[in-house]
């Protein structure tokens, strides 16, 4: 296993011919996708990673200038793919690796065959003639809580996140993922997401794009999907699906996983 395999914790499941890589987002770890991989390993390659900083991964890693910006993520899935001799793949992203997967295709379009994006910002912060979802005064509410009290703060925004039920097993798990990561580095690596701002470079990605967003969703309203449609260089489409929350393929995995599973297996009719 090679250094940056080891890493990031990469797993390989499958041994199809076509290879799906799943990306997870902020606080979670590939764990995340564990109603997904029953559906998808008898037919194809399924490569698992962890991002750095998740707190499965080693918290010396985590170069905090590195990961100031989301390039340096972008980095990482580069070279993990270019580690395993990766051809082509369908990315299967979740949250702020959609963005991370979007950034890597435009220097590398021929390693992505299409990204399936679930749950994805451009940017999160309201703007002139944009809707992000949240006020710079709402951001620094939370980062300040992030600092006083972590895992107060993990609690609290864990069922807010998920959405549906306080007591829910998703819920647990993704409060189990927040509080797993160490909470400097989860301060970081919030400020850098939710203070990103991508929408410059979504006309430089070429790749189709199939975007899935849950109706209700804490972190991204549904208008920011469709700017991701009506703004990336290549062919898109978008899905939003009944579920409730930012982690649907965890909270509502009946709705959620036939919708992957479409996305992942049909191309967009041209």
């Amino acid at each position: 296993m090679g250094i940056v395999e080891e890493a990031h914790n990469v797993k390989i499941l499958g041994s199809g011919e076509r290879v799906i890589v799943l990306a997870h987002g902020f606080g979670t770890d590939q764990s995340v996708w564990k109603h997904l991989i029953p559906h998808i390993v008898d037919e194809y390659k399924v490569i698992l990673y962890d991002n750095m900083g998740a707190g499965t991964t080693n918290p010396d890693y985590f170069d905090f200038n590195r990961y100031s910006s989301l390039e340096g993520y972008a980095y990482d899935l580069l070279a993990i793919l270019e580690e395993l001799k990766v051809e082509s793949c369908i990315l299967v992203a979740h949250s702020v690796s959609c963005i991370i997967g979007a950034i890597a295709s435009i220097s590398r379009p021929d390693l992505f065959s299409k990204i399936v994006m679930l749950s994805a910002s451009p940017r999160y912060l309201n703007d002139v003639d944009y809707y992000g979802g949240f006020e710079q005064e709402d951001l620094d509410q939370l980062f300040e809580a992030m600092q006083n009290n972590y895992k107060a703060w993990c609690s609290g925004f864990a069922p807010l996140a998920v959405g549906g039920d306080m007591d829910s097993v998703a819920v647990q798990e993704f409060s189990r993922t927040l509080f797993n990561m160490r909470p400097d580095i989860a301060l970081s690596v919030a400020q850098t997401i939710f203070q990103s701002d991508m929408r410059s470079i979504l006309h430089m990605v070429t790749v189709p794009c199939h975007i899935l967003q849950s109706m209700k969703d804490l972190a991204v309203p549904v208008v920011a999907a469709e700017y991701l449609h009506q703004n990336l260089g290549g062919e898109s489409i978008v899905e939003v699906m009944s579920s409730d929350g930012h982690l649907p393929q965890l909270s509502s995995p009946d709705i959620v996983i036939p919708v992957l599973l479409k996305h992942i297996r049909y191309n967009i009719a041209s």
